[in-house]
């Protein structure tokens, strides 16, 4: 067994320290264990709230959207179309045309974010489950009908059996000098009926699914169109698809996947997410500072068995390793509880939704708590945070700027890790912090442990420490 660690681990579980010092020690690794308790559950509900919005983007958006770079407009040629239809791994492209109108129902009348879809919108079957009224349906007995939000459904007041008041909507012509509010003739104006009536998300209740050629003949748009909707196969490579239409459109039109059509949000989420993170780990830090002090006092109170180690041939650095493996178990001892305990707790909230979100209208009725695995690989970067503070005072041997550098290498890469562009380890296109916290693992190894690349002179000395520790480990057992 490591000499020093043996002697570390006899500190650290001998049961006859009541001290003020074991009393420290114990506060430091309980505030490094309720901290990363905290971050544990703190980046699970995070994930899970990300998860959700995922999941709403699923049911409205398409997999991918093209739209001109430059104005509201397109122009596609049937050619064209036909080129994308025939596209790999693509399932659906839905032709869109999508502006704000003016809606009028019974006198009530709200400006709405009118969206006319061609056949295949229903076909992708992304609504069926949020329809709370009628069906999922354009036509009905040869008539065009119309799919509305909850919102619009509220402030205007629509009734879908009402078969004998429309929806009218209203648009300004293109040809119109000046628009006249009063005036009837300054709008394109068309009635439907309403057929169905669904519910998501505030931000995509406030729409109006009509027919396209209803939508071009209001909006004026003719053979022009606002983007072009594509729904992929399942399992299909997003990024695939997208390089090969892109390969095919140029440069004219853009080409977003349904987070960048999303982004706005995803940013503030993960923004959110890093300050909350910060936060967490300036607690965690506190705690860490405390086994530095901790350490100090245990170095004072345990001088004479440092002067019996040195009477028996331990090094300076024998030594100081003693009191590293002491830090360490200290540090990963509180961090290994900590992440047990947010664990159940995550677990507990997934199973039985122990809080709940306390709104009626709240898409879930508790805070959803997910993919804690990766919450426990994001902690590991800020186990290292805590490691690496606790145990500077003994790893500042030969070379001092290497170890502080690497300290702080540590703290940003725990801080920083989780939210930098890295290859993934996921799935839904996750950043996974695995990668970082095992480059920076190896650094601390290559600093802390004995190495082939270190040189002959140095490997020499490092195994000739090992070597006097082997020889006076039978003394302390």
């Amino acid at each position: 067994m490591n000499f020093p660690f043996f002697i570390a681990r006899r500190y650290f579980t001998s049961r006859k320290k009541k001290s003020f010092i074991s009393l420290i020690s114990n506060l430091s690794m309980l505030g490094v264990g309720v901290g990363t308790m905290a971050l544990v559950v703190v980046m699970s509900v995070f994930n899970g709230m990300e998860e959700l919005n995922r999941q709403l983007f699923r049911s409205f958006d398409a997999d991918l959207k093209i739209t001109p770079i430059q104005g509201k407009r397109l122009t596609i040629s049937a050619a064209q179309l036909t080129k994308i239809k025939q596209t790999e791994e693509v399932k659906f492209v839905t032709q869109v045309i999508e502006d704000n109108a003016l809606a009028n129902y019974g006198g009530r009348k709200v400006v709405v974010k009118l969206k006319g879809v061609d056949d295949t919108f229903t076909q992708r079957h992304q609504l069926d489950t949020a329809m709370i009224e009628g069906k999922l349906a354009l036509f009905a007995d040869n008539q065009p009908k119309a799919i509305v939000g909850g919102t619009v459904q509220q402030m205007l007041g629509i009734n879908t059996n009402d078969i004998f008041t429309p929806l009218e909507l209203w648009y300004p012509r293109s040809d119109a000098k000046t628009l006249n509010l009063n005036a009837t003739n300054a709008f394109n104006q068309q009635i439907i009926r309403v057929g169905g009536v669904y519910m998501l998300e505030l931000r995509f209740d406030d729409y109006v699914f009509v027919p396209l050629d209803f939508a071009a003949e209001l909006l004026n748009y003719r053979k022009q169109r606002s983007a072009l909707e594509i729904q992929l196969l399942p399992n299909a490579s997003t990024d695939k698809v997208k390089k090969q239409l892109a390969a095919q459109l140029g440069n004219k039109l853009q080409i977003r996947t349904r987070d960048e059509q999303n982004a706005d949000l995803l940013r503030a989420i993960r923004i959110e997410k890093l300050f909350t993170t910060i936060t967490l780990a300036l607690i965690i830090l506190v705690a860490a500072v405390n086994i530095f002090f901790s350490l100090s006092m245990l170095v004072i109170e345990k001088r004479d068995d440092v002067r019996m180690l040195f009477a028996m041939g331990a090094t300076t650095a024998t030594v100081k390793q003693i009191f590293l493996f002491e830090g360490a178990l200290v540090a990963f001892t509180g961090a290994a509880i900590g992440i047990f305990l947010g664990a159940i707790i995550c677990w507990l909230q997934q199973t039985y939704g122990l809080v709940s979100m306390g709104m009626v209208s709240s898409l879930v009725e508790a805070y959803p708590c997910q993919d804690a695995v990766a919450g426990l690989c994001h902690y590991c970067l800020h186990s290292c945070v805590s490691n690496d503070f606790s145990i500077v005072p003994s790893c500042l041997q030969s070379s001092q700027s290497n170890r502080i550098s690497l300290f702080f290498l540590y703290f940003l890469s725990a801080t920083f890790g989780g939210f930098l562009p890295k290859p993934t380890l996921s799935t839904n296109g996750k950043e996974s912090p695995i990668i970082a916290f095992f480059y920076f693992n190896f650094i601390a190894f290559y600093h802390y442990a004995p190495c082939p690349t270190m040189g002959a002179s140095r490997t020499k000395r490092r195994l000739g420490q090992y070597h006097r520790r082997s020889r006076y480990g039978w003394l302390l057992v």
